[in-house]
């Protein structure tokens, strides 16, 4: 923890050269908040640094969880010197958005922001996206700590133990390198379709990291361009697939990996047919007079929300609200395993159909032998258990951070879609949390609820609850 709190000081380099850049008045702050951040991180490191042994299961289970709360914990002390008044709640709320690529946001006036303060805030969207987990995956084998159960601990999915080469470490900084170069390829796209540099970096950062943090109040809509919007809509679904994909298309120079993910085809398939039900949906009702305008904003609005992004071009919750209800489901279940996303994952949904087929075949042919395939493969029954009992706890814990946030006052509608965009760390809800507002006007408890279920959605459920366990502290 003491070394990776050091690295993450690195980070800060970033928003102390934008504020160079753009004399912004508030680069002392952030030297201020990266010599803490790495003074911390030698505090803990120095007293432990004789005692060394790999890793086990729980060990990596822990780190996981305790490097995001320590990492979002840390970020937030340039934003508590800058902003005026601003809590320590709301600035770990802003931070864990961040880190955990949610998007959701306590803070307005965001164009008034020093620019230094946007660059952090989408730098952590950025970093989070991939994993600052995995990141270290290639730095703890050189402190002598070995990385193998840190990745498992980071992407408990049900594909989890396939790696890409030979050496974990190699495998993350291969995963890194694509990342790196999708998102180079999206701030390049945005400033030649008419974004400056600051907005195209940090719109590239959120779109690749399924972020949704904008430099504006208005989020994409202050734009109003439907060429920066289809740029975004590109690289949104990008982040959606599987960077893995990624990386066999670049190693084999060949786009058929694409064609061979299941998974991918099946998220494809899954956001095009929304998108044309959706968009004629409102056509017919008369909410836009032609197809193609409708078209336009359902495109982009549900592709934001389906691939848990977090942007938004126009107030979709005045839209009749089988839409953006939909748009809120596809949050649960639309993205890929390995992708910048959450929720459930399109893998899992996959399972999850073909074992509820097998169930309903076996009441006719009780003694079919009928294995779940994904993609011709086989998968063991050992996965499709694993996968139940993930939709059990998601489940559950969307059903009782829901009623919790009922408890302390909140409508339904904002109740329940807050907890569904924190958990699937898609950003923006309806009502009180919808496009057109964010969450400050939640109180405390109502924001630590929100922000425990972002912590839980990005780790997906089995990483956090199981430190809650007794058998996980039983030697």
């Amino acid at each position: 923890m003491g070394m990776m709190l050091v690295f993450f000081g690195l980070t800060y380099l970033m928003p102390i050269a934008t504020s160079i850049i753009y004399e912004d008045g508030v680069l002392f702050e952030f030297i201020d908040a990266m010599v803490f951040c790495m003074l911390a991180g030698l505090g803990l490191w120095w007293p432990t640094r004789r005692f060394k042994r790999e890793l086990q299961p729980r060990d990596g289970f822990l780190l996981v969880t305790l490097a995001w709360v320590m990492m979002a914990a840390i970020a937030t002390v340039p934003l508590m010197l800058i902003i005026p008044n601003f809590s320590f709640t709301d600035a770990f709320f802003e931070t864990m958005s961040g880190l955990t690529t949610t998007g959701s946001t306590v803070l307005t006036g965001i164009e008034h922001l020093p620019p230094a303060v946007n660059i952090w805030r989408h730098e952590l969207n950025w970093l989070g996206g991939m994993g600052i987990i995995v990141l270290a995956v290639a730095i703890l084998p050189l402190l002598g700590v070995g990385g193998m159960q840190l990745y498992k601990a980071e992407t408990p999915g049900p594909m989890k133990d396939s790696k890409l080469t030979p050496r974990i470490a190699s495998t993350a900084k291969a995963l890194w390198l694509v990342y790196f170069g999708i998102t180079v390829a999206c701030i390049l796209s945005l400033k030649v379709v008419g974004m400056n540099w600051l907005d195209a970096i940090c719109h590239a950062f959120a779109a690749l990291s399924l972020g949704g943090f904008s430099t504006y109040d208005a989020s994409v809509g202050q734009f109003n361009s439907p060429e920066i919007e289809a740029v975004l809509i590109f690289f949104m679904m990008a982040a959606g697939f599987n960077f893995a994909t990624h990386f066999l298309v670049l190693r084999d120079r060949s786009p058929m990996a694409y064609w061979r993910d299941t998974e991918a085809k099946a998220f494809v398939l899954l956001i095009v047919s929304s998108t044309l039900v959706c968009t004629t949906y409102l056509w017919e009702l008369g909410v836009y007079e032609e197809w193609l305008t409708a078209l336009r904003h359902v495109a982009f609005n549900l592709v934001s929300i389906a691939t848990d992004c977090g942007f938004a071009s126009v107030d979709y919750d005045k839209w009749p609200i089988f839409v953006p209800m939909w748009m809120l489901f596809l949050s649960c279940i639309a993205v890929c395993s390995g992708s910048t996303g959450g929720g459930i994952k399109m893998i899992r949904t996959l399972i999850l159909t073909q074992q509820g087929l097998r169930e309903l075949q076996k009441l006719i042919h009780p003694a079919v032998v009928n294995p779940i395939r994904i993609g011709g493969t086989p998968i063991p029954q050992s996965i499709a258990g694993a996968v139940l009992g993930f939709i059990f706890l998601y489940a559950l814990t969307v059903g009782e951070l829901t009623f919790l946030l009922i408890a302390s006052g909140m409508d339904f509608i904002s109740a329940f879609t807050a907890i569904i965009a924190c958990i699937n760390n898609a950003g923006l809800g309806l009502n009180a949390v919808g496009p057109a507002q964010n969450f400050q006007s939640l109180t405390d408890f109502q924001t630590w609820i929100c922000t425990l279920a972002m912590l839980a959605g990005r780790l997906e459920i089995f990483t956090f609850f199981v430190l809650f366990t007794p058998y996980f502290w039983r030697r």
